[in-house]
């Protein structure tokens, strides 16, 4: 087992590692084989007030820290990132039950998001406006919020963790990220590690391991953060906005997702079937962009589907530590327990199995649904799990029809061998993201990312990440004499 999980099973407040004074423990465990990997004592409201004050006491002098000394730190942890992927590989691997695929995928994205950190120091600019007064000159200042909220999730934590941690700092904030509870140390106290070792003065980062069950909407609710970014569900998100709301503070929610991948008449059935079944199966469906919809032109719908279910059943199903396995375990038995009743649920509503997989402890087989009625609870619902629904339709417009009808609405894919067509078909998507002739799980430092409906609100990447966490600041210095009627 990695030393990180006995030197980091700790709190980090103020440049300290130290344990939580809760009354009880958080237990890690690998959900592949039950290992216990840390006891974390949580963090209780009080230490969430720590950290967050020391957030405030260090982030002024960082802001005004001159931004080519703030890149640096970044071009470190970046290093140090290459140095130690191996040992951050083997975490990912026992704590999330990701694959060795699956790893790679998301440290490789990390790694693209941290080099984008390093210009985010100095992406920043200000600009002067024209005034129809004489004499006035009307600057605006870019300046940092003051103290960010991170709140990361289960499914790629180390990357979702640093997507809104290191951008934050770049441009002159300070942070608390409070991590989910099944993935605390490659969602939090490793992040922390990291960004100790690269320099980062203490108490501009704290991590705070803790559980809503301890400190309530301490969190959220605090007076210091003026933003909080928080993934995750919708259902936990839509309480995250509305305490947020009522607190002035502004937020950038990236939630969950109801995707679907659109095979069109013209499309290539076997490229379109590869990028379905990575774009379904990928972490064990884990993910807030995967295909949980595979929709297809019912006059292809025949050798699509033969061909589609003959490579879902190639999958290897097991220990995340053998290379050749693609779908590890999910995250934990109530996870399990809720994927098999959906798809027991869809089976009895009158759904037919094309593939059924067995769910033992926290590995769940992948499943293969066709024939599903049109009510069908399944079909509206995120499935966070290794379960494919297949739907055929006639036409364009039917399809499209097909794929608004969802609450949510972050991202999706269409296969045609004709891209205007393509793109033509995404304009009519209600959603943040499409991809034409590839798969549905993208993610890039330089494009907005984000969802509609319930998918969402705010963009993360590139500019809109400046935006999320700075404000503008108007500055109006008159040069002549102002003329005041009295």
């Amino acid at each position: 087992m990695s030393s990180y999980f006995t030197d980091l099973a700790q709190q980090y407040i103020d440049g300290e590692w130290r344990q939580g004074t809760g009354s009880w423990d958080i237990i890690d465990f690998n959900p592949y084989n039950g290992e216990k990997l840390a006891s974390i004592t949580i963090a209780t409201v009080d230490e969430v007030d720590e950290a967050y004050l020391a957030a405030r006491r260090a982030q002024k002098e960082w802001a005004a820290t001159n931004p080519y000394a703030r890149r640096a730190v970044f071009e470190k942890a970046l290093r140090i990132i290459e140095e130690r992927e191996a040992e951050i590989t083997e975490v990912i691997i026992a704590e999330l039950g990701g694959t060795h695929l699956k790893a790679g995928f998301e440290l490789h994205l990390a790694k693209e998001f941290l080099r984008e950190s390093i210009q985010l120091a100095l992406r920043p600019e200000g600009k002067i406006l024209p005034s129809p007064i004489d004499g006035k000159e009307n600057r605006l200042y870019r300046v940092p919020v003051g103290v960010v909220g991170v709140i990361s999730p289960f499914n790629f934590p180390f990357l979702l963790s640093l997507k809104s941690v290191a951008p934050a700092l770049a441009l002159g904030n300070g942070v608390v990220l409070k991590p989910h509870q099944n993935t605390p140390i490659v969602g939090g106290s490793l992040v922390a590690k990291i960004f100790e070792d690269a320099g980062l003065p203490g108490g501009l980062l704290n991590v705070v391991i803790t559980d809503i069950a301890e400190i309530g909407d301490a969190f959220i609710e605090h007076p210091v953060p003026k933003v909080i970014s928080f993934t995750g569900s919708d259902k936990v998100g839509r309480h995250v906005a509305t305490v947020c709301a009522s607190h002035f503070k502004s937020v950038v929610l990236e939630l969950g997702g109801n995707s679907a991948l659109v095979v069109l008449d013209d499309a290539d059935i076997d490229y379109a079937v590869d990028a379905a079944v990575f774009s379904r199966y990928v972490h064990q469906g884990q993910v807030c962009m995967a295909a949980n919809r595979v929709l297809v032109d019912r006059s292809i719908a025949d050798e699509f589907t033969e061909k589609f279910v003959a490579k879902v059943r190639t999958l290897k199903v097991g220990d995340p530590s053998d290379p050749q396995t693609i779908i590890g375990p999910v995250i934990n038995s109530s996870q399990a327990d809720s994927i098999t009743g959906a798809v027991d649920q869809a089976i009895a509503e009158g759904a037919t199995a094309l593939v059924r997989g067995a769910t033992t402890d926290n590995l769940v087989e992948p499943t293969v649904l066709t024939d599903l009625p049109a009510g069908s609870a399944i079909l509206r619902q995120e499935i966070f799990g290794p379960v494919a629904l297949l739907v055929t339709f006639d036409g364009e417009e039917e399809a499209v029809r097909i794929v608004n009808d969802t609450p949510y609405g972050l991202s999706g894919a269409v296969h045609t061998a004709d891209v205007e067509r393509g793109v033509a078909f995404a304009k009519q998507i209600d959603t943040g993201m499409f991809h034409v002739n590839d798969g549905t799980v993208h993610d890039e430092p330089l494009v907005p990312f984000g969802g509609e409906k319930h998918s969402g609100i705010g963009r993360l990447n590139g500019e809109t990440t400046v935006d999320a966490f700075t404000t503008q600041k108007w500055i109006s210095v008159q040069h002549g004499r102002s003329f005041f009627p009295f």
